[in-house]
């Protein structure tokens, strides 16, 4: 079956770095482009970054510059580098395959997400 196992949350202060981890598993990891995710307290779920087979990035306007996307494809891994982290960013953040219809990404169907929490 599909799942993400999700990693590298935690509380940390303004300014400060996390980096997340998603080990994909149960579909055909090198065929499928890959998605971080993200939903805050009362807010819907918000596309942060995804890459493409190509390796094509996409950011979110309110993480770019600060945050990275990166793949491991012979482990079937993808990255979310977080750099200067500000206190909107607290929120649980979830990976998954571009096959997936988007409006589950924050459902935790495929698996936990983790939470990160920015504080001043």
């Amino acid at each position: 079956a599909v799942h993400f196992e999700v990693s590298g949350g935690g509380s940390v202060q303004t300014g400060g770095s996390l980096r997340l981890s998603c080990k994909a598993s149960g579909f055909t990891f090198e065929d499928q482009g890959m998605r971080w995710y993200r939903r805050a307290p009362g807010n819907e779920c918000e596309l942060v970054s995804s890459i493409d087979l190509d390796g094509r990035t996409y950011y979110a306007d309110s993480v770019k510059g600060r945050f990275t996307i990166a793949q491991d494809r012979a482990d079937n891994m993808i990255y979310l580098q977080m750099n200067s982290v500000q206190i909107e960013d607290t929120a649980e953040y979830y990976c998954a395959a571009g096959f997936l219809p988007s409006n589950y990404g924050c459902s935790g169907h495929w698996g936990q997400g983790t939470q990160v929490t920015v504080s001043s």
